[in-house]
């Protein structure tokens, strides 16, 4: 017998059933860019995911990134980017626009979307409070070996105290972190999100952390999607210069995410519509697995 639409409908909501038992009541850190962050459709099948989960009670933390806006603001203002390493190097002009285009329009543009889908949302930077305790970033010039690269107003994490994003949970919020940080001095920096959702998660002894991207995940030499990673996997991988560029820095982060008690990490595909419920709730999931 040909199974019709509401058989497959009913399976698949059977095979969710055991996901949100085993999620439900937990942390799950969300980190959110990409294709899915510009795309209206895909913008819209997120929030629907995020809201999902709440009411499945599971406690969802977003954070985001905002990488292209801020270069659209910046060349809207005729304001050049200018990178090392990849890395935007940052006045305290494009600081500022950093923060009004991180913390103001993305941030709560978010926030928006996850309400009009019936998730509480409230959005916060490390200003708020100081969760987000940074430093200023000290790496060597890739172009001019053994010379001092400055990136301005680009941070690391020192420390994030979780407690104004768990009063949050509390309350039955969901919070929408954008990745500032602020120094003992008052300084902001401007912080990689993939960096601030493994140390969030961390602190907050998240089940999982999701990374979203803008690829099926790790593959290998052949094109084949590589999961259930550990740490000596990755390295070899790492060696032989399948995992590089772009990739590179979002493995270190779930390694060092696993290494710091969360349960796993997944990196998916944002462009897959409701990517972030079917690895959540679905035997098969989407993307690559990493754990401890």
């Amino acid at each position: 017998m040909t199974a019709t639409p509401s058989d497959l409908t009913g399976a698949v909501l059977n095979e969710a059933l055991p996901y949100i038992r085993q999620h439900a009541g937990k942390t799950v850190v969300v980190k959110y860019g990409g294709n899915a962050m510009t795309d209206e459709t895909l913008q819209r099948g997120f929030a629907r995911n995020i809201a999902l989960m709440k009411h499945c009670g599971i406690y969802p933390v977003v954070v985001h990134g905002g990488g292209p806006q801020i270069g659209a603001m910046l060349a809207s203002l005729d304001k050049k980017s200018h990178f090392i390493g990849g890395m935007r190097v940052t006045d305290q002009e494009t600081m500022a626009v950093v923060e009004m285009v991180l913390g103001g329009q993305v941030n709560k543009s978010i926030v928006s979307l996850l309400c009009s889908e019936g998730g509480q949302a409230v959005g916060i930077t490390g200003r708020d409070a100081g969760f987000i305790r940074a430093a200023k970033m000290h790496m060597d010039d890739p172009d001019n070996p053994g010379q001092a690269a400055d990136l301005g107003f680009v941070g690391e994490v020192q420390s994030i105290d979780p407690t104004l994003v768990r009063s949050l949970q509390q309350a039955e919020c969901i919070p929408v972190i954008a990745p500032i940080g602020v120094d003992s001095n008052g300084n902001p920096y401007n912080i990689n999100a993939d960096l601030v959702a493994s140390r969030v998660a961390t602190v907050m002894s998240a089940d999982k952390l999701l990374l979203l991207t803008n690829t099926p995940g790790i593959l290998d030499q052949s094109g084949n999607l590589l999961t259930g990673l550990g740490r000596q996997r990755v390295a070899d991988l790492i060696a032989d210069g399948t995992i590089a560029g772009g990739m590179l820095p979002k493995v270190q982060c779930a390694l060092e995410a696993v290494e710091g008690g969360v349960n796993a990490v997944q990196i998916i595909d944002g462009r897959v519509e409701n990517a972030v419920l079917l690895e959540l709730f679905t035997d098969s999931g989407v993307g690559t697995l990493i754990h401890a």
